[in-house]
């Protein structure tokens, strides 16, 4: 573990409003965009950069842009997701062509998402023009994964996915999940399937292992 790394400051971009912290190695370009799940905040990743010890990398905690009890929610929950999962993958769209031009590249940036989270990273990885240092998507599962691949650029066929799942998830069952990963890996996308006996949650030290080595493999050592 390491501790509070030495940066943090606050970005808002339009509808979105991200904390940046920043790495130990301060000039290190290298950043993973946190997105969390329905109801939480950015208040709830806040232990992440400690939990994955990595002194290279920065963070962008994300808040979703819609109120939910107390938290956020990225699209409609119980209603129809797709005007708001649309108008939230314009808004990463536009935060991340905005850390582009900050210098932080995208083949060296990962994105990171819980729940609905993991929809939007899903969601933003297969239409985003650029290829990811690596994509994880936990506890999540892919909006219309078909017209998805109708619709996504060549470069996504580029990206490499670690997507996790909890066995006693009730909350996002996993067979069909399960269902929908064979789907994008038919389609030649590159995905890491890793499956835990847990609930809706992060596997503590297990899975944050699984996690760790996935995005530490997106860079290689001589940058």
């Amino acid at each position: 573990m390491i501790g509070r790394p030495p940066e943090t400051r606050y970005l808002v971009r339009m509808a979105l409003h991200a904390e940046l912290v920043g790495a130990w190695e301060k000039d290190s370009r290298r950043l993973m965009v946190v997105l969390h799940g329905l109801g939480d905040s950015i208040d709830g990743y806040r232990w992440l950069p400690s939990a994955l010890g990595l002194p290279w990398m920065n963070y962008i905690l994300v808040n979703a842009p819609d109120p939910y009890f107390g938290g956020g929610s990225w699209y409609d929950f119980g209603g129809d997701p797709a005007p708001g999962v649309e108008r939230s993958r314009l808004l990463l769209a536009g935060l991340l062509d905005e850390l582009r031009s900050k210098n932080f590249p995208t083949d060296q940036t990962t994105l990171f998402g819980f729940s609905q989270g993991c929809l939007m990273t899903l969601e933003t990885a297969l239409t985003y023009p650029h290829r990811f240092a690596g994509v994880v998507g936990i506890s999540g599962y892919a909006h219309n994964p078909e017209g998805l691949l109708q619709k996504m650029p060549a470069i996504a066929r580029e990206q490499r996915f670690l997507i996790t799942h909890g066995t006693q998830d009730t909350m996002i069952p996993i067979k069909p999940v399960r269902q929908q990963n064979e789907l994008l890996r038919a389609a030649g996308l590159t995905m890491d399937w890793r499956e835990f006996a847990k609930a809706h949650t992060i596997a503590g030290e297990e899975e944050l292992k699984v996690i760790r080595d996935f995005v530490v493999a997106g860079y290689p050592a001589d940058k």
